[in-house]
């Protein structure tokens, strides 16, 4: 061996135990950990929502369903989940990730089972409002502990394997309800009680991850987060030090402080970008059959199968791009590239049935790419001591909001037919795209340690 060689491999090692911030610190194993442990709650998550438009269908004899039950009973979850987010982020926020992160998933595993049992539309419903609630847990847990660990340059795409955990836990449910609907009337139960098998698989691998470091640091527990990274991540990986005066506590509520003049705009795009995403995403995705149907489709259950696949072939696809491109930019062009393929399918009953299932499969596509900004966008956009609290506010809002479209679509749907449906996805899209444009900020290098 020569010496310059000798001197290239000595500089490599001791390059290699040179100081580095646990933002930039080199993926890990544990990193892949986290992120799979994060990702497991979110495919259960996709899971339960997915299931239900399916299953209902299939239980309206049974439970004697008319478009208010089968609005309420596929809303349930999204309102429960706008209740359990805004009880979860002061909670996570005051009292750390870890406990309800290791938890959450058992009792989701639970209620899951329980749905077997029902016997009336009643039953039915507080299940799938508690159901609701421990999701809300789990959207503002899973996602503050897993961007937290992530290193700055990857961020985008270990928080998009929760955006496609979640679009392969949706689409999952509906492939499994698509294969056993044919199988008897009561098929319907074993649909819902599904959700309880990844969900417990979740907990077993969730119960050993530790506390968030950067919530240990901004609650004066730096030694005991540098201890735990050095267990974790490297003996040469460091917290970089708060701002002077980070360690102050905040006069008010966390919430006043969200509404104070210095983030208060970030929370409106935090909630209302999320909103706009999500309300044509589970209202055409919820009751897909049910608008392939009344734009006359033959099969409504194949085309609804072929809508849910492409909402995941999308999120794989944002998944590969959003570390490349910026935010805003990401973000514009999934509200208004959305936006005109629903205009092309407005003219409904006009278009071939093919044409109408293939541009249906496009807008599924470019939505749920788009769709990885909520897991990752509005984590960037607030400081670690309100992270939680605030993602809270903003799961809340677009709960509020789709879990109303979800309740008000059916009966959209068998009043002013599919076209009344795309119509309301389209102002949407076009108004979050407007709003998003004129107020939102760019986040991609942005430290998450403040």
């Amino acid at each position: 061996m020569t010496p310059s060689s000798d001197a290239i491999l000595a500089g490599r090692s001791a390059s290699a135990h040179d100081p580095v911030a646990f933002e930039d610190a080199p993926l890990t194993p544990f990193h892949l950990r986290v992120t799979l442990a994060g990702t497991g709650g979110q495919f259960s998550d996709g899971f339960v929502l997915g299931i239900v438009g399916i299953a209902l269908t299939i239980a309206t004899p049974q439970l004697q369903l008319n478009a208010f039950w089968l609005g309420i009973l596929g809303a349930a979850s999204l309102a429960g989940l706008f209740a359990g987010s805004l009880f979860a982020g002061p909670v996570v926020d005051r009292f750390g990730r870890r406990g309800l992160f290791n938890y959450d998933m058992l009792l989701f595993a639970v209620i899951s089972l329980a749905q077997f049992w029902v016997t009336s539309p009643t039953q039915l419903l507080v299940l799938r409002l508690l159901l609701g609630v421990t999701l809300g847990f789990d959207y503002v847990v899973s996602k503050a502990l897993v961007v937290e660990y992530s290193p700055r340059r990857m961020r985008g795409r270990l928080l998009s394997w929760l955006a496609i955990a979640w679009a392969l836990g949706y689409a999952s449910a509906y492939v499994i309800g698509y294969l056993l609907k044919g199988q008897g009337p009561d098929v319907w139960r074993l649909m819902l009680l599904s959700s309880a098998i990844p969900s417990a698989v979740v907990f077993l691998i969730r119960v050993r991850v530790p506390e968030s470091p950067l919530w240990l640091q901004r609650k004066d527990r730096a030694a005991e987060a540098q201890a735990l990274i050095a267990k974790h991540i490297g003996p040469h990986v460091t917290l970089a030090p708060l701002a002077e005066g980070a360690l102050k506590p905040t006069s008010g509520s966390k919430i006043a402080s969200l509404f104070s003049k210095t983030w208060r705009t970030r929370l409106f795009i935090a909630c209302f970008f999320y909103m706009c995403l999500v309300i044509p995403y589970f209202s055409l995705g919820t009751f897909s059959p049910m608008v392939f149907d009344s734009l006359h489709i033959a099969d409504k259950f194949t085309a609804g199968l072929i809508y849910n696949v492409f909402l995941l072939v999308g999120t794989i696809g944002g998944a590969l791009v959003v570390d490349r491109i910026n935010r805003r930019t990401f973000l514009l062009t999934g509200f208004f590239l959305s936006a005109v393929v629903l205009a092309v399918l407005s003219f409904g009953t006009k278009l071939p049935g093919a044409l109408i299932v293939a541009l249906f499969a496009a807008f599924a596509c470019v939505l749920s790419g788009a769709n990885n900004l909520c897991f990752l966008y509005p984590q960037e956009l607030f400081s670690t001591e309100m992270r939680a609290t605030a993602l809270g506010l903003a799961v809340a809002a677009s709960r509020i909001g789709s879990a109303l479209t979800t309740f008000l679509f059916p009966t959209i749907v068998a009043t002013y037919g599919g076209q009344a449906a795309v119509y309301l996805c389209i102002a949407v899209l076009l108004i979050g795209g407007v709003c998003c444009a004129i107020w939102a900020p760019e986040t991609r290098h942005d430290s998450l340690a403040g």
